[in-house]
């Protein structure tokens, strides 16, 4: 019971965690701004989410596994969002400058 209780605190707090990155997500990928968006930051970040992920599998967690992997798979929309954006931007700015 106290285990089972444990791992749902832990969902809890994953699904918050990852309802954070909703409005981020959001602004990346429907209102097209990424201004202010630190890549390395986000970068670490991931990283950070994969060695919970090693970890929450290690001890064989599964809110920490849950957790982690749906935030890095908010983290690394966020990434290809900002890559995709800047990429464009790039290109239009190659395409104007001519």
């Amino acid at each position: 019971m106290q285990d089972s209780f444990i791992e749902i605190i832990g969902l809890i707090a994953g699904t918050l965690g990852v309802i954070a990155w909703i409005p981020q997500i959001r602004e990346v990928w429907i209102e097209d701004l990424h201004e202010g968006i630190s890549l390395p930051t986000f970068f670490l970040v991931s990283t950070a989410l994969i060695l919970w992920l090693i970890y929450g599998i290690l001890i064989g967690s599964f809110s920490i596994i849950v957790a982690n992997l749906a935030a890095l798979v908010c983290i690394l929309s966020l990434i290809f969002g900002v890559i995709r954006l800047r990429m464009v931007e790039a290109e239009n700015g190659a395409n104007t400058g001519s």
